[in-house]
């Protein structure tokens, strides 16, 4: 058994549309502790998501959560982005990336689907992997694969993960009983009728009850 922990929030703005993202965002910041955001380009060309991350890593960082940018070292550099997330799950390309980028920037990866595949990739030493499918939650609950693929790996490696939640807060507390030393959330904080600033704040009452719980089990 996991020795327990809290975990902590962590956004992807994947459902994010640009006309609001900043004033959503700072919304969803002002609910309570995040730790990190994703910032991904979906389907963006480069110079939209150029301005895209500009607008956003400023707020982010003012708010003391690490802006983390998918796919994209130019646009992380030039953002001023504190890390770097490689999506792709090419184990050799994460390599290169924690050897080219660490200590300067964060650096992790998505898209190992398999034990093999992850313990290879943390073999490279990422600061975190990422299971689940950056717009992979389109189902209220966390998919169970992923579910399976945390709580597996935050009992036997190191290397922190973030686990990917589903679409609605409510379940929020199925992916923190994994272990997982963090929890993303998408759609829940920024898809259509969401209050960021509610939900953000009902996810972390959500976290600190779920540690409650196990520590008092453990």
């Amino acid at each position: 058994m996991f020795e327990p922990i809290r975990s902590r929030l962590v956004l992807v703005t994947t459902p994010l549309l640009d006309a609001d993202a900043e004033a959503r965002m700072r919304a969803a910041l002002s609910g309570g502790d995040v730790a990190s955001v994703l910032i991904d380009p979906a389907g963006q060309d480069a110079s939209a998501f150029q301005r895209f991350a500009e607008r956003l890593v400023p707020a982010i960082q003012a708010a003391g959560a690490a802006a983390i940018v998918v796919d994209d070292s130019r646009v992380a550099g030039r953002s001023g982005a504190d890390g770097l997330h490689l999506s792709g799950g090419d184990i050799e390309a994460l390599g290169e990336a924690v050897s080219r980028y660490q200590p300067k920037l964060i650096v992790g990866g998505s898209g190992f689907t398999t034990r093999h595949e992850a313990l290879e990739a943390g073999e490279r030493m990422p600061d975190y992997l990422f299971f689940g499918r950056l717009d992979g939650d389109n189902e209220p609950e966390p998919h169970q694969k992923s579910l399976a693929l945390a709580e597996w790996w935050a009992e036997i490696v190191e290397v922190p993960c973030i686990l990917m939640g589903g679409s609605d807060v409510a379940t929020l507390d199925v992916a923190a009983s994994t272990g997982a030393e963090f929890v993303a959330l998408s759609r829940a904080v920024f898809g259509e009728g969401a209050d960021p600033a509610a939900v953000v704040a009902e996810a972390n009452r959500t976290l600190d009850a779920v540690f409650e719980r196990l520590s008092h089990a453990s």
